[in-house]
């Protein structure tokens, strides 16, 4: 008698199935919430450090903040295939852990277990306001440094982000590297939303970008690499072999494997342009 069925690796109770497929009918009762694609024992798993006492974030960057901040973009994680939805949640935690990493190239467990390790940018160099930006104008005495899973920076990525999430991020960035929720929120807004002339992290990974002719002159392909020319493209990418995005890739492959899907092509960014 079959109890159960597979969401990708995951077994769920047939009865559960069951029961979402009469609210929302079958194709849609696959669109399960973030927590069966990443439930928290493996969440653990893939952040084996996070906790400890050499990580300055110890504590802060819990499985329950991450669940809550991703049922506000239900989008994030149940968009095309499973494998798909795999692949965009693998290269997320992959891109999150680099700009959070503690690891080195000896640590226990390997370079690619020490995600999520910090909370803010550590002797910050600037106070990342642009003063040119007249729709988010800085807050005077403010830092616009690196904070949160992404290190969202400068004063018109906390602007906007604190309008769509609802905090003030122009007078109270502090508060991305003070509540957990929020610093998720930043990060997940970051990957989903598009802006201009970048497009979303998203859409890149779930296969609905569509180069401009701008983007396929500058080679900016499809795939992980291109997500990170969208980060932080200005500082890693058309610079040829660049250790910070070997980081990236090392983490994206390690989660690859653990969410048993491919990485697909187009890793690195070492020939495109940035935006």
């Amino acid at each position: 008698m079959v109890t159960s069925i597979f969401y990708g690796s995951i077994s769920v109770p047939l009865y559960l199935f069951l029961s979402i497929s009469l609210i929302l009918g079958p194709k849609q009762a696959l669109g399960f919430p973030i927590s069966y694609l990443v439930p928290e024992k493996l969440y653990n798993s893939i952040f084996l450090h996070k906790d400890d006492s050499a990580c300055p974030a110890k504590g802060f960057y819990t499985y329950s903040s991450f669940i809550n901040a991703a049922r506000s973009f239900p989008d994030f994680g149940k968009d095309g295939t499973i494998s798909t939805r795999k692949k965009e949640v693998a290269a997320f935690l992959a891109q999150i852990s680099h700009e959070t990493t503690g690891g080195w190239a000896t640590a226990p467990d390997g370079p690619y277990a020490w995600g999520l390790c910090f909370k803010e940018e550590v002797s910050a160099q600037s106070n990342y306001c642009d003063s040119t930006n007249k729709e988010w104008p800085c807050s005077p005495g403010k830092s616009y440094k690196g904070r949160g899973p992404i290190q969202i920076s400068w004063n018109y990525n906390y602007g906007p982000a604190g309008k769509a999430i609802g905090f003030d991020g122009l007078t109270n960035p502090e508060v991305v590297a003070n509540n957990s929720d929020i610093a998720f929120k930043t990060a997940l807004w970051f990957w989903m939303t598009p802006q201009e002339p970048k497009p979303s992290c998203h859409a890149v990974m779930v296969g609905k970008y569509k180069p401009t002719p701008a983007d396929l002159a500058a080679n900016r392909t499809s795939g992980f690499g291109l997500v990170t020319n969208i980060i932080n493209g200005g500082l890693e990418c058309g610079k040829g072999d660049d250790n910070r995005v070997n980081d990236r890739i090392g983490y994206f492959k390690r989660y690859a494997e653990i969410f048993n899907v491919t990485t697909g092509p187009n890793l690195d960014c070492s020939n495109q342009k940035s935006f």
